[in-house]
């Protein structure tokens, strides 16, 4: 497993300033940690001892043994574009969009469930699942849309699901009826956006547990998550991609689904009958 991928596995087992250092290191993966041990910290804004507990929970002996094993990834990552190059070489360089782009995408959903730890996203599931813990769910300029997505169909699952506007102007007056224990969902890829991490931080202030769904770089909100997912985004084009995002939130509903069924099933009931009273869809003849 590279280190990245080690760091990204560990941030919901760290303190809040050992996920402040991984969230750095990760978001300048891997030039942040191949200089000495107090430009790392300073540079993260955390202490020197914080960086040599991080390297010994990630199993290294010290901050000497961590670098080491980066400077091999280093070395392994200067030889891959040339090996990748051979291969593209053999086979059909003009390849149909819809095919080099649909196999980014089944290569990033594989890339990021190898990393998801199974135990954390049921748990991350559950607390969306609980009757007693109200969903808020939050997104960026572009990922607002997933959060849109995620709030109407999780409305249906279970009450109490807030989707936050897409207006930073409309934040204030949600975070104020925040209580502790409740669950914000929240979107954040690169470019990470200033008010996301406000939202992220306030909230946690406030004993709200944050689920955050990120890509492989990680967002600063990480440092105040309970959970963090994270997703390959890369494609072909000049815009990153939503695809693996968008697995990753119709698993979780369907995950809460199964755990909620004894009430979903009963709403949904209601829901078509309201449907079917307004005559809302079209009859197919």
């Amino acid at each position: 497993m590279t280190l990245d991928s080690q760091l990204r596995r560990a941030l919901s087992a760290l303190t809040r300033a050992e996920r402040q250092l991984a969230t750095h290191v990760l978001s300048h993966y891997p030039v942040a940690a191949l200089g000495s041990i107090t430009q790392l910290a300073k540079a993260a804004l955390v202490s020197t001892p914080t960086v040599v507990r991080l390297a010994q929970k990630l199993g290294y002996k010290g901050y000497p043994d961590f670098q080491n094993a980066l400077r091999g990834e280093v070395e392994a990552m200067l030889v891959t574009p040339l090996t990748k190059h051979d291969r593209r070489a053999g086979g059909v360089p003009d390849a149909h969009i819809l095919n080099r782009f649909a196999e980014a995408m089944v290569g990033n959903l594989q890339a990021t469930l190898n990393q998801i730890d199974p135990a954390e996203f049921d748990m991350a599931a559950a607390l969306l699942a609980d009757p007693a813990r109200r969903v808020f769910a939050l997104g960026g300029r572009i990922t607002h849309a997933m959060a849109d997505y995620f709030a109407s169909l999780m409305k249906v699952v279970r009450p109490e699901v807030t989707l936050m506007s897409d207006n930073a102007a409309a934040w204030p007056p949600v975070l104020l009826d925040m209580a502790a224990g409740d669950v914000l969902l929240v979107f954040d890829i690169r470019r990470y956006e200033n008010a996301v991490l406000q939202v992220a931080e306030m909230a946690r202030g406030q004993g709200v547990e944050i689920v955050l769904i990120t890509d492989r770089w990680v967002s600063p909100a990480a440092a105040h998550a309970s959970h963090t997912f994270c997703c390959h985004i890369e494609a072909p084009s000049a815009w990153d991609s939503n695809v693996v995002l968008m697995v990753l939130v119709e698993t979780l509903l369907a995950a809460v689904q199964d755990r909620t069924w004894g009430v979903t099933e009963g709403r949904m009931k209601r829901l078509e009958d309201m449907y079917a009273q307004a005559r809302f869809f079209r009859k197919h003849r």
